[in-house]
C-alpha cells in the first residue's frame, strides 16, 4: 500500500480522473459542521474564535486541492529530484515572510498584540526536527498534511494522528530536560538584522533553496517541471480541483498572514496535538498538570480551558472539516479501512515520532518551519536543514515497512 499522494507531477495531476458528482452525505456532514462549529464557537467564545475556525476550514481545502503536502514533496526530490514541492514552499513562505516580519516588528496592530513562531536554537530543536523528519515518511504525512489527510477519508492517517496525539504527550513529558542541553536561545533576524534586512535575508535564503532544486532537477533531467494546467475549464477546478501547486500556497501564505492578525501569532499545528492527548490522559486519572511543562503559564491556561478557547485546536477542527468537505465536492472522498500491517506499524511508528519529535523541536512542517521562518526565527532554518535529513533516512527506512522508499513504485 502507498500513502495518499501528497504532491503529484505535472502529467499525474492531467490524468487525473475527476468524478463528475459530488458524495453528498460527507458534503452535508462536514459543511454541516462547519456552520455548527461556527455558531457554536461565536456563542460560546467570542467572533474571532470562530473566525479562525473558518481561516482553519479554508485551510484544509487548500491544503486538499493542491495536494500540498511537505511529506511527498520532499520524498519526490530524494527520489526523482523534482523539486517542483520545494520551490512552491519556498514562495510560500517567502510570501508570507515579507508581510510577517514587518508586522512583527511592529509588535502590535490596532492595539493587538503580535508574537511570531520564535524559538530557542539548540540540541532540542535539532534533534527533534531530525526525529520528525523520520516519522514524516513513515507516517505518511507531516503536521498539516496528517490533518487533511484525515478529513480527506485516510484511515492510515487517523492511526497517524492518533499516535502523533501520544507522541506529542510524552514529549511535554520530557522537553523541560531537553531544554537544559546547549542552546544559543532566540534568534530574531528581524532584531539582530533589522526588519528589511530580515526581509532581503530571507528571501535571499529562499531563493537559494529554490535554485538549488532547480539546478539538481536540470543535472537529473535535462529540464525544471513547471505547473500543469488544472484539468477542469473554466471555474470549475475550484471546487472540484485539483488546484495548480503554486496557487495553494499562496493561499495557504494569505491565511497564515490573516491567523497572525486574528490570532496574535502564526499558525500552528501541533500544539493542539498535545493538549488534546493531556486532557485525554487527565480524564483516565494521569496527573499531568503537575508536570513542568503544563505548569508553565499557556500551556496551564490551556489545560484549564475549553478546548474551544484554544486557537490551534479550532483550527484544526477547522482543517480536518475544510478538508472533508472539499474532499466531499469533488466525489473523492473514500475512506479505506484496510491496512496491511507493515503499513499499519509505520503509521504507528511516524506518529509516535512526529509527536515527540514536534514537541522538543516547537512545531512541525508548520508551526517551525513555515511560521518560523516566516517570522524571522532561525530556529527554521536548523529545524528544516534537521528535518530533512531525518527525512532523507525516514525514505530509506521505508521498505523495512513494506513502502516505497527509493524506487518508485
Amino acid at each position: 500500500m502507498t500513502d495518499i499522494p501528497l504532491d503529484r507531477s505535472p502529467a499525474e495531476r492531467a490524468k487525473t480522473v475527476l468524478p463528475a458528482t459530488m458524495d453528498r452525505a460527507p458534503a452535508l456532514i462536514s459543511g454541516g459542521a462547519l456552520i455548527v462549529g461556527f455558531a457554536a464557537i461565536a456563542g460560546l467564545i467570542d467572533l474571532r474564535q470562530a473566525a479562525l475556525f473558518l481561516v482553519g476550514g479554508l485551510l484544509g481545502a487548500a491544503l486538499y486541492h493542491g495536494s500540498f503536502g511537505f511529506t511527498g514533496g520532499w520524498r519526490r526530490f530524494v527520489v526523482e529530484r523534482r523539486g517542483r514541492a520545494l520551490r512552491a514552499q519556498m514562495l510560500m513562505i517567502g510570501i508570507a515572510a515579507v508581510a510577517m516580519i514587518p508586522l512583527l516588528a511592529a509588535g502590535s496592530l490596532g492595539g493587538k498584540p503580535l508574537v511570531g513562531a520564535l524559538a530557542p536554537v539548540g540540541v532540542s530543536v535539532l534533534v527533534g526536527a531530525a526525529l520528525f523528519g523520520l516519522g514524516m515518511q513513515l507516517g505518511g504525512g507531516c503536521g498539516s498534511g496528517t490533518l487533511f489527510t484525515v478529513g480527506g477519508g485516510s484511515a492510515r492517517m487517523l492511526v497517524t494522528l492518533a499516535f502523533f496525539i501520544v507522541g506529542a504527550v510524552v514529549g511535554t513529558a520530557h522537553l523541560p530536560w531537553w531544554l537544559e542541553l546547549p542552546s544559543l536561545g532566540v534568534i530574531d533576524l528581524g532584531r539582530e538584522l533589522s526588519t528589511g534586512n530580515a526581509v532581503l535575508a530571507t528571501l535571499a535564503a529562499l531563493g537559494l533553496v529554490a535554485l538549488a532544486t532547480a539546478l539538481v532537477e536540470r543535472r537529473a533531467h535535462g529540464d525544471v517541471e513547471w505547473e500543469a494546467t488544472p484539468p477542469r475549464a473554466g471555474w470549475a477546478w475550484l471546487l472540484k480541483g485539483p488546484w495548480p501547486l503554486v496557487g495553494a500556497g499562496l493561499m495557504l501564505a494569505v491565511l497564515n498572514i490573516a491567523t497572525l492578525l486574528l490570532a496574535g501569532h502564526p499558525w500552528s499545528v501541533t500544539f493542539g496535538f498535545g493538549l488534546w492527548g493531556a486532557k485525554i490522559a487527565q480524564a483516565a486519572g494521569v496527573p499531568v498538570e503537575t508536570w513542568a511543562f503544563w505548569t508553565w503559564p499557556g500551556p496551564q491556561s490551556a489545560l484549564a480551558s475549553s478546548v474551544l478557547s484554544d486557537v490551534t485546536s479550532v483550527m484544526n477542527f477547522g482543517i480536518i472539516l475544510g478538508a472533508g468537505l472539499a474532499a466531499s465536492l469533488a466525489g473523492k472522498f473514500a475512506p479505506k479501512a484496510k491496512l496491511p500491517v507493515g503499513s499499519l506499524l509505520a503509521a504507528i511508528t511516524g506518529g509516535l515520532l512526529m509527536g515527540y519529535g514536534a514537541r522538543l523541536s516547537f512545531g512541525c512542517n508548520i508551526g517551525a518551519l513555515f511560521s518560523g521562518i516566516a517570522s524571522g526565527s532561525l530556529h527554521g532554518w536548523l529545524w528544516f536543514a534537521a528535518a530533512f535529513a531525518g527525512s532523507f533516512a525516514g525514505v530509506a527506512a521505508r521498505p523495512l515497512f513494506g513502502l516505497d522508499g527509493f524506487s518508485r513504485k
